[in-house]
């Protein structure tokens, strides 16, 4: 009986004739997606897939009728404030910890904004709803603004958060308290771009978002991170482009077929590519980023007047040059023989023996060249971090950064071609010279040209004399920017024409060229 009960027992629940048309369909499906049917049973399968997404979108919409939907919007957004501001999960390392606190991680400031993006586009077509949506946003970030505000304080007050002012080859890193103060700039700066894409805060009217305050104070945020940051950076190199003004002879290491360079660019050389990462580190967000624009333009007005006013060493080669003609007419036989091995008594007495080792000969032809010198700092330069052209204010940024640049890198072609075209005697030559000059110097402001165009013409003109100001008045009052350079082009250009036409009637390139300046200003 047993025996007969148990393969009973196991056949109604392991029949195949039950569910044979249900295994049957679904082996028949297993085979067809072995085949190519196989993307059509996909592409039925995700047609529907986005139906919940697109049901669940408008769901934000029904809930506006009862009120409910900027109840839970607000609670959602302060959720996410305090999220960004909440320590990061992990164990802490050595060099980031500050009273117990690692810094903010980057990428929290684009996670709220994507957040207040998503909730717009969802109630895209309803302007009402995306006006309340924009109002419910004032509280939260608040609170946010003022949690960081409140972090940010203990660090700016901190001594360690200047110390050092700069990096430097030794430490080019910044210190824990740099990174959390560059932790808490980085947040407000993403959700600025934020604010950026989506216009936010720009209006001032109360009738309007009422986010202006906010942008405000997220904008103060970056700057007085930022700002004393890049001061250290400038403080270290304005003294060092302040020195290209020097006409300094080159080091003994470079050789005589070498590229010979001013030391200040040979240091320059040596930190500009740790600044360039130290501020890569600084402008973490396109607000940064235009506050850097303001210290690289800087940079380069500083270095062209700094290059624009170092003598032209014209007359130091023409004079020992006369030193090795001499020597071979009075040489005429042993012009073989080296100079440290004279070979009679009596070129001992007529070239001491304490000359040949150190022969004035190789002086000047070391000696620096302008030209080069500009194009190595202009290349420099443009390692720097720059605007980006991502919000209209970034995009002028960019512009006067370029233009900047562009100035500095025509100045040395006209250090190159100055000596030759201030050559013309004839009307026809000094039109054509002075036209050419024009071109050379459309992108350099006026009173940076001058000083190239004045000391090629051999003429050593002082502020003194012309202007009745002192060189450091001059300096001061003219050339303390691109702006306030171009106003004071035309005056100064005025009686530089006067003192040329009467003290220097030879300068006629120069004269015609100046006096086409003066009338486009």
């Amino acid at each position: 009986m047993h025996s007969l009960k148990n393969p009973l027992s196991f056949r109604p629940s392991s029949r195949p004739t039950s569910p044979a048309p249900l295994s049957r369909p679904d082996s028949g499906i297993g085979i067809e997606r072995s085949r190519p049917l196989n993307k059509l049973s996909l592409n039925g399968l995700r047609r529907p897939s986005p139906v919940p997404l697109t049901t669940s979108s408008p769901a934000p919409l029904t809930l506006v009728q009862d009120g409910s939907y900027l109840e839970m919007l607000s609670l959602k957004l302060s959720e996410a404030a305090s999220k960004a501001t909440a320590q990061p999960s992990g164990p802490p390392t050595v060099n980031d910890v500050v009273g117990g606190k690692r810094p903010i991680p980057s990428g929290r400031g684009n996670a709220l904004g994507t957040l207040i993006v998503s909730e717009l586009n969802a109630a895209n077509g309803n302007a009402h709803l995306q006006r309340a949506i924009v109002r419910s946003l004032q509280r939260p970030l608040s609170v946010l603004l003022g949690n960081l505000s409140t972090m940010m304080l203990p660090l700016l007050s901190s001594t360690a958060f200047l110390t050092p002012s700069a990096p430097t080859l030794q430490s080019p890193n910044p210190n824990a308290v740099q990174m959390h103060a560059l932790s808490i700039a980085g947040l407000a700066g993403e959700l600025l771009e934020t604010f950026d894409d989506l216009g936010l805060g720009i209006d001032s009217d109360i009738r309007g978002d009422g986010l202006k305050a906010i942008r405000e104070g997220l904008t103060s945020l970056v700057s007085r991170v930022v700002n004393p940051l890049v001061g250290g950076i400038r403080k270290d190199l304005v003294p060092i482009l302040d020195t290209l003004e020097l006409p300094t002879p080159s080091k003994a290491s470079p050789g005589v077929k070498g590229v010979v360079l001013h030391s200040s660019v040979v240091t320059l050389q040596q930190i500009i590519p740790i600044y360039a990462q130290a501020l890569r580190r600084y402008s973490v967000s396109r607000t940064a980023q235009n506050l850097l624009a303001t210290f690289v333009i800087s940079l380069v007005w500083r270095s062209m007047v700094a290059l624009c006013h170092r003598p032209m060493m014209v007359s130091p080669p023409s004079s020992p040059g006369l030193l090795p003609t001499v020597a071979k007419k009075r040489r005429s036989s042993p012009t073989s023989s080296p100079p440290l091995t004279p070979p009679a008594g009596r070129f001992t007495i007529k070239l001491p023996s304490s000359r040949p080792p150190s022969p004035p000969i190789a002086q000047p032809a070391h000696q620096p060249s302008p030209a080069t010198d500009v194009r190595v700092v202009c290349n420099l330069f443009a390692t720097l971090p720059l605007p980006i052209e991502g919000s209209e204010s970034g995009r002028l940024a960019k512009e006067a950064v370029d233009e900047a640049m562009t100035g500095l890198g025509a100045l040395s072609d006209l250090f190159d071609a100055a000596p030759n075209l201030l050559k013309g005697s004839d009307e026809q030559t000094v039109n054509n010279q002075a036209l050419e000059l024009e071109r050379l110097t459309e992108k350099i402001p006026t009173l940076i040209a001058l000083p190239v165009l004045l000391r090629a013409q051999g003429l050593d003109i002082h502020s003194e004399t012309v202007l009745g100001l002192s060189e450091e008045d001059y300096r001061n009052s003219c050339l303390t920017g691109f702006g306030r350079a171009d106003e004071c082009a035309g005056p100064v250009g005025l009686h530089i024409c006067d003192y040329l036409r009467v003290a220097a009637s030879s300068a006629k390139v120069l004269l015609a060229w100046l006096e086409k300046e003066i009338m486009e200003d």
